[in-house]
């Protein structure tokens, strides 16, 4: 009987954490424009169930494996930001070119995440026919990822179109700031994205779940440690990476790995960040003053993180008769080469002059 009380009490608290959640994430989603093509109900004829679908087998994937959940974040993260919303990060080179997961920042993003994504646009397919994008469905598991994993909750716009190319090396470079990048340049880049001080912070606790690799941040122990690193955090962490280039990896939020809360801001106030990136969020003082107040009230970041996250995942997108609705997240429809592509934008380019 007290077995039983105790269990009803725990599905409360979760209940009323996950409504508390939905509430904050609702009242911030009401205010955010959405870019012409983009619809809150897009598929409400088309393919009524997407959601649900998502949704229902992502929690028997998070059930077996909650890691998974920062791994399909991050690759939405990763797709945005480069050439936009299009699922160009899920094309495989060829022949023709190098895909954008060949670039040094993409060397890392989890194989299983294409694999959980293109196993969702089988299962949409099956129920829908071939009307929902690739890029619609990595929006939708990412959200998925953040709430399924204790963050808010919120709609996304949708009515993405895939892409029909994937970015050269040097633009993935230039869009993914890396993890040794200071504050100033992280907001000097994504302001040209549309991203204020606010919006940069607040995706940034994109990184109270998942892990990274020791060469991601052993530049801040090697050969000398970073003053601002505490001491003892950093000591674990030589455990962890013995040497500079050592293969292993560790949590990114040492507090709560695997749940989205903000107790990631917590961690940068008592200078256990893991990437420069991070830390310097608190270090700074542009941002200083908003990741405090992240790390004292949850609902405010939860609050702000919906209103970046749905920014974000309108970058760029296709629309309309744009793009295409792929078949295989992993390949264009039809034999489009890398080549053509440039050729293509080269035209462009030129039309423009002319």
């Amino acid at each position: 009987m007290a077995s039983a009380a105790k269990s009803l009490t725990s599905l409360l608290l979760i209940s009323s954490l996950f409504l508390a959640s939905w509430f904050c994430a609702t009242g911030a989603q009401g205010t955010i424009p959405i870019v012409n093509g983009l619809s809150w109900t897009f598929y409400n004829s088309k393919c009524p169930k997407v959601e649900s679908i998502i949704r229902k087998q992502l929690e028997k994937v998070f059930k077996k494996d909650i890691e998974q959940a920062a791994g399909l974040l991050r690759l939405h993260f990763h797709d945005c930001f480069v050439q936009g919303c299009d699922g160009s990060v899920l094309l495989d080179g060829s022949a023709s070119g190098p895909s954008e997961q060949d670039a040094p920042p993409n060397l890392t993003l989890r194989a299983k995440a294409f694999e959980i994504i293109e196993d969702l646009r089988r299962r949409v397919e099956k129920a829908c026919g071939l009307v929902v994008s690739c890029s619609d469905i990595l929006a939708l598991a990412a959200r998925d990822s953040v709430y399924l994993s204790g963050g808010p909750d919120y709609d996304v716009p949708l009515g993405r179109r895939d892409g029909l190319k994937f970015a050269t090396r040097n633009e993935t470079l230039d869009n993914l700031p890396p993890p040794f990048a200071n504050a100033d340049t992280i907001l000097s880049s994504l302001a040209t994205k549309g991203f204020d001080a606010t919006d940069v912070v607040a995706l940034s606790g994109g990184h109270t779940i998942g892990i990274s690799h020791c060469s991601s941040f052993t530049d801040r122990l090697y050969p000398t440690q970073d003053p601002i690193m505490d001491k003892t955090f950093a000591n674990n962490l030589k455990k962890v990476c013995p040497t500079r280039d050592f293969n292993s990896t560790t949590v990114l939020d040492i507090r709560s790995p695997n749940k989205f809360d903000n107790k990631y801001y917590v961690d940068l106030m008592n200078r256990q960040g893991l990437f420069t990136s991070d830390q310097d969020l608190y270090t700074n003082k542009k941002t200083r003053g908003i990741v405090t107040s992240f790390a004292v009230n949850q609902s405010l970041f939860f609050d702000k993180f919906v209103v970046a996250m749905i920014k974000m995942s309108q970058l760029k997108v296709l629309t309309g008769n744009q793009g295409e609705i792929r078949t295989s997240c992993s390949e264009r429809n039809s034999g489009y080469s890398y080549l053509e592509s440039v050729v293509e934008e080269g035209l462009d380019a030129l039309s423009g002059l002319i």
